[in-house]
């Protein structure tokens, strides 16, 4: 698969014509943040909260908001209005892997109403293409009323230990994402996907974006199999932007500490760039 990882985020986005993948650049560019936060919390009040405080320095605020024991109108107006205030995507780590019909209807509408609020959700192939072509359908019908500012990402490898994210998954993955590139924006991976067989070859201008999960400063991993690396590790391995959580909102300080990954997750990005020089 193509990597565009060695070009700055302003040039990716001059190119790109994703409307989300745009937006998501131009917002890293402006904040020098390739920082995704992830939020695993479990209170409206809480979450909003976390959202507010750190917002200033992530570019995305990732979220399970089906751990949200008190959802209602106030979750969703209040994630919009704080992604607004500080200039943020709404990333909800929903991973669809049903049937195509019940995921059009857990992605549009439901108890959760995730296409009014998340600009980007993903998604796993393990049910087959169906699940994104599903996905694809609703968010670039005519009838959907957020046009092209919505987008997805496959879920294409796993941090956890024994995950069965690899191989021949993996190739599918961007085999589904190739066929999609319309509404798939890019993956949740390990790493730059550049060594990946695939049955189709990439297109000079195909630029999938890189989320890398498990990115964690203080601990390699937890008692439950999540494995972590560092952002600078993270980074240097292809990773457009890094997913952390507990390791900043768990610490005694949560602002200086997501400040910190902020400034070495951008130092690593420019030591694999030219941004720095231009």
């Amino acid at each position: 698969m193509a990597s565009k990882s060695n070009i700055s985020y302003a040039e990716r986005a001059r190119r790109h014509d994703n409307p989300v993948v745009k937006k998501l650049f131009d917002i890293a560019e402006k904040k020098r943040s390739n920082l995704v936060l992830s939020a695993d919390l479990t209170t409206t009040r809480e979450l909003l909260k976390l959202a507010d405080n750190l917002g200033p320095y992530i570019a995305v605020f990732k979220t399970h908001i089906d751990i949200i024991s008190d959802f209602d109108d106030a979750t969703v107006t209040g994630l919009k209005s704080l992604a607004e205030k500080h200039n943020f995507l709404i990333f909800e780590d929903r991973k669809f892997i049903d049937i195509g019909n019940t995921v059009q209807k857990q992605y549009h509408g439901g108890a959760l109403r995730i296409s009014e609020w998340a600009h980007i959700v993903n998604a796993s192939i393990l049910s087959g293409d169906g699940v994104v072509e599903a996905l694809a359908q609703t968010a670039t019908s005519d009838a959907f009323q957020h046009g092209r500012q919505r987008g997805l990402l496959l879920l294409a490898e796993m941090t956890s230990k024994g995950s069965l994210a690899t191989g021949a998954y993996t190739s599918a993955s961007i085999e589904s994402a190739r066929k999609h590139k319309s509404f798939v924006v890019g993956f949740v991976a390990n790493r730059a996907l550049t060594l990946v067989e695939a049955q189709t070859r990439a297109t000079d201008s195909e630029d999938f974006v890189v989320f890398t999960t498990g990115v964690n400063r203080a601990t390699k991993g937890d008692p439950l199999g999540q494995q972590y690396q560092t952002p600078e590790a993270a980074i240097g391995r292809g990773a457009d932007f890094i997913i952390s959580g507990r390791g900043i909102y768990a610490i005694a300080d949560p602002i200086e500490t997501a400040k910190l990954y902020q400034k070495e997750g951008w130092e690593a990005y420019e030591a694999r760039t030219d941004a720095k020089a231009s």
